[in-house]
């Protein structure tokens, strides 16, 4: 037992790592525009197929984040959790793949390709854009009405040490 979470732990720091360069650094374009096809998805896959629910989620946490900072700002939280949500998604379907026993038939591979599916579809289809919304509401005051609270002191007082003379 504990040879497999010392397995585990290692698994999700190397799997963090390939997240992380695998999307920041390689990137395939697509011809829609402002948008490539990210391998590091494939890497989340199949570790957290062969390793489970948490190592997927802390794959997919930690890589994100990671990806997220690298570019000088703040982590988009909500993309960076469902990035997360992909990993457990995939992991919970790991139980039915056995894949402990060394085969990995046609069947079992429909099966892993339906699962990064459905997880996929879930978690930028419903928990990113849910988590862009809440994120977005309490970054406006948290349902106050326009021009009152945390808008209005911005314009009061975030502008006057700046040099800009607000409206």
């Amino acid at each position: 037992m504990k040879n497999s979470n010392i397995k585990t732990v290692v698994a999700v720091g190397i799997g963090a790592a390939l997240f992380f360069v695998l999307g920041r650094f390689v990137a395939i374009p697509s011809p829609v525009p402002n948008t490539n096809i990210s391998l590091q998805y494939a890497v989340l896959g199949l570790l957290a197929a062969m390793y489970g629910p948490v190592a997927g989620a802390l794959i997919g946490f930690i890589g994100h984040a990671l990806i997220d900072l690298s570019w000088g700002g703040s982590p988009w939280w909500s993309w960076v959790i469902a990035s997360a949500f992909v990993g457990v998604v995939v992991g919970l379907f790991s139980k039915k793949l056995n894949l402990q026993e060394g085969e990995f038939s046609k069947k079992q591979v429909a099966l892993f390709a339906l699962a990064n599916i459905a997880a996929h579809l879930l978690a930028w289809v419903l928990v990113a854009p849910v988590l862009d919304s809440v994120q977005q509401y309490h970054r406006c005051g948290g349902g106050r009405p326009a021009g009152a609270g945390l808008h209005q002191n911005h314009r009061q007082e975030g502008l006057s040490g700046s040099g800009v003379i607000p409206a």
